[in-house]
């Protein structure tokens, strides 16, 4: 069984649950990323571009520039709007008409919200903008006159959000941006200004997200292409500050930020905390269009073919440090690591617009692209059957190790958490001992104080080999707590070690030179290379920080108090299949054994 934390300790690895539980929950109890499958499910298609997708319970709406929908092989009239049910794909009757595109949909209770460059629905004058039933998809009353495109709409806190190229409405000034009473339809005194278009919005309790190619929100010029206003009052919120450094087409909100989409020299896909600093970002060959986040996994759509291994890229987006194949759309978990998912879309604009369902477990794509994984998905597709990911939800069983530190067995040594009994025992040399240190209601174990010349004291703590601590080609996280201070690093410090680079491969997990800089290594059985991922970023600052390593496919990062640091590519085939011991605290106790100094705890390594 897993140790378990004490109160005012943090566990190892947020949580190791005991016993046969199967799913990993975060820190407060919420349940960490799951991914749908990558096969389409049934669905009808389109015979024109569809622009915007938007979810009502069972019900899917989309709008574009279609005549037509096929269902079971039947086509049938469906000009620029249609409904149906996105359990069976099954067409509804649902069929108002648009004279012209329709490039953005929201739905709030019984109305479905329109927009686009039409001036007629349903034969009915209507000018961009349009309220209708959403069972009968007879026009409501809503009603204005708006001078310019609009791009999206979002609702939120009793009014309808509009952004795009706008300069009036009704005759009333308007700066791209215009919000409308969700109970009479009237215009809003909402109107906060930009200087070029908003191509975006996503609404938050506090905040309406604001995403495009401006430089300047309420005539502030440290709004470039992303910012945040009040819902009511429309007032910039200056706590956000985020530096996007292409155009935003898309967002998508949450309670930890907001996820961007962006063009420019290749893709992007951000994520922004509250404060507008960036958590992660991933990079693609060609524009990211669409964001969306379903049960803690974010999917990205655009028109690029392939997502690169970290996040250089070069001349028109081409990744320069490897990449791997991603047709149109890709995931991307909560750490910001690229997830297997790839269903392969075609075409060249690609993905224009995703939307997910948390109560159907469903996400939506729409775009220009007519075939995905293989099979006839004309402009629209949808995937469900979520499932658990590798990276996110785990049994207990797939941690092959873990050490807290705060309990031993009889003769003095320390206790795997797993339950894989990897137990850890002392090698000391020169007089170095065990010594162990308070850390919250547990303790941290802490190694020999920094010393030159072969009589130094020396301390490793190691675990016999075992086949399930070589992770092959699979994928693998280890990583372990870290107290170090500025006078405590040396020209190298190894925190864990499994095997060397010749001789079966190897992963590590050190801290690099006098300025406290840690990093992950690994290497393979047939290579002599070490692939290092390294923080930009020290931690010798005498507090305590949370270290991780990760090797996903083509991709090694280090991860530092949860956030990515630096991503590395690495052969996809490498495999580690080492027979040496598992070691903590240095490569052995020989002279030049790489002593770590400082303090460890909550130790643990992942495989699967």
């Amino acid at each position: 069984m897993p140790n378990m934390r004490k109160s005012g300790k943090p566990a190892v690895r947020r949580a190791l649950i005991a016993g046969v539980a199967a799913v990993l929950t975060a820190a407060g109890g919420a349940a960490l990323a799951g991914v749908v499958s990558p096969d389409p499910v049934v669905s009808p298609s389109f015979n024109g571009p569809v622009y915007a997708v938007a979810y009502r319970g069972d019900t899917v709406y989309v709008g574009g520039n279609f005549t037509s929908a096929n269902a079971g092989g039947k086509n049938v009239v469906r000009t620029r709007l249609a409904a149906f049910n996105a359990r069976t794909g099954a067409l509804l009757d649902w069929s108002p008409a648009a004279d012209a595109n329709v490039r953005a949909l929201a739905v709030d209770g019984d109305v479905v919200y329109a927009a686009g460059d039409f001036d007629n629905v349903n034969g009915t004058s209507r000018d961009a903008i349009a309220g209708l039933g959403a069972t009968s998809g007879q026009l409501t009353t809503l009603r204005h006159t708006v001078l310019g495109q609009p791009n999206a709409l979002v609702t939120g806190g009793g009014r309808l959000y509009v952004a795009g190229r706008i300069t009036a409405v009704d005759g009333t000034p308007r700066t791209n941006l215009a919000a409308f009473s969700l109970a009479t339809g009237a215009l809003d005194a909402w109107a906060p200004t930009t200087d070029d278009t908003v191509n975006a919005l996503a609404f938050s309790s506090d905040r309406v997200y604001l995403g495009g190619r401006f430089h300047k929100t309420n005539g502030v010029g440290s709004t470039l292409r992303l910012s945040a206003v009040h819902p009511a009052t429309g007032v910039l919120d200056k706590g956000f500050v985020a530096k996007p450094v292409s155009q935003v087409f898309a967002l998508a909100a949450d309670q930890a930020g907001v996820y961007a989409a962006l063009g420019g020299q290749g893709g992007r896909a951000v994520a922004y905390d509250r404060a507008g600093q960036t958590r992660w970002t991933r990079v693609f060959d060609g524009d990211a269009q669409a964001i969306a986040t379903l049960d803690g996994t974010t999917y990205v759509g655009g028109h690029f073919d392939k997502a690169c291994t970290t996040s250089n890229n070069g001349i028109k987006g081409v990744c320069t440090d490897g990449s791997v194949i991603r047709g149109k759309l890709a995931a991307i978990d909560p750490q910001g690591n690229l997830l297997p998912w790839s269903p392969q879309a075609n075409g060249v604009a690609g993905t224009r617009q995703l939307a997910t369902s948390a109560g159907l477990g469903t996400i939506s794509a729409v775009g220009d692209f007519t075939t995905v994984g293989g099979v006839t998905r004309k402009r629209y597709v949808s995937f469900g059957g979520a499932k658990a990911t590798e990276s996110a939800v785990v049994a207990a069983d797939d941690y092959v190790a873990s050490y807290n530190f705060d309990t031993t067995i009889a003769d003095g040594t320390f206790d795997d958490g797993s339950g894989h009994a990897h137990l850890l025992r002392a090698v000391t040399r020169n007089g170095g001992k065990v010594t162990m240190t308070p850390r919250g209601s547990g303790q941290a174990l802490t190694f020999p104080p920094k010393c030159t010349g072969t009589t130094c004291p020396r301390l490793v703590l190691q675990a016999a080999d075992t086949p399930d601590l070589s992770p092959g080609n699979r994928p693998l996280r280890y990583g372990a707590a870290v107290l170090l201070a500025a006078a405590e690093t040396s020209s190298g410090e190894n925190i864990l070690q499994k095997g060397y680079s010749t001789g079966g491969g190897q992963y590590k997990l050190q801290v690099d030179g006098v300025s406290g800089k840690p990093s992950c290594g690994m290497g393979g059985k047939d290579e002599t290379a070490v692939h290092l991922a390294r923080s930009r970023e020290s931690i010798a600052d005498g507090k305590w920080h949370t270290l991780e390593c990760r090797r996903t496919g083509p991709t090694l990062s280090i991860v530092v108090d949860d956030q990515v640091k630096t991503s590395v590519p690495v052969p996809v085939e490498l495999s580690v299949m080492s027979n040496l011991p598992f070691s903590i605290g240095g490569k052995g106790v020989g002279a030049d054994n790489d002593q770590f100094h400082g303090s460890v705890d909550d130790v643990w390594i992942h495989i699967g």
